[in-house]
């Protein structure tokens, strides 16, 4: 998604804090070795994310969609001292790389990372969690939220990702993949759920920010 002028969003990442030498490095060998690096969050979202949890000081985040732990690693940077992410993702053959940076950034201690089928995982956590973070499979978001819904305390927050699809929630419905079906449906339920406050923020593919009642 080009919501920016390329020469704008320069201008904003350079007077924004700057990636650390872990997210540098995990970012090239994401581009340089793994399908499909644009779903990497990047060093703009990175930087977001991380600003949010700061703002929430969360004690207990569950991230859905570990992808290669770039989220992971902006998100913990918020957490309080005795505080733990948990992320959970379906592709074990990430699993060696994503541990080996959670390693590399002194991290091991306050991750606990899962592999597996989330809707199955999910169930079996036995959290009170201050900040959820969607950015798996598309088709699920729905089913995601539903799932953590009552594991999610009163004031925490509820954050999905690429809600915006590359602006294909815009076609018309006939025109629009089962994907782009699946967040629309996803953006249209957090909109009329009357139990959250939320936004959605354009910025990179679009984030819904979704705080609990």
């Amino acid at each position: 998604m080009e919501f920016l002028d390329e020469k704008i969003e320069q201008y904003a990442l350079a007077h924004s804090q700057p990636e650390s030498e872990v997210l540098k490095k995990l970012n090239r060998e994401t581009y340089a070795k793994i399908l499909m690096p644009r779903m990497l969050s990047g060093h703009m979202q990175g930087n977001l994310l991380s600003m949010l949890s700061k703002m929430i000081q969360p004690k207990h985040i569950l991230e859905i969609g570990t992808y290669t732990g770039y989220s992971a690693i902006c998100l913990v940077q918020g957490l309080q001292n005795e505080g733990k992410l948990h992320t959970i993702d379906i592709n074990e053959e990430l699993e060696k790389m994503v541990r080996s940076f959670f390693n590399e950034a002194g991290l091991t201690d306050k991750i606990d990372y899962h592999i597996g089928n989330a809707l199955k995982i999910i169930p079996h956590l036995n959290e009170t969690f201050d900040l959820v973070f969607i950015d798996a499979d598309k088709k699920n978001y729905t089913a995601y939220y539903d799932l953590v819904f009552d594991k999610v305390r009163s004031g925490g927050y509820i954050i999905a990702d690429n809600v915006l699809w590359s602006g294909k929630v815009l076609d018309a419905k006939d025109k629009m993949d089962a994907d782009t079906k699946a967040i629309d449906f996803f953006n249209k339920k957090v909109h009329s759920d009357n139990r959250v406050e939320h936004m959605l923020l354009p910025v990179r593919d679009g984030l819904m920010i979704a705080r609990k009642k």
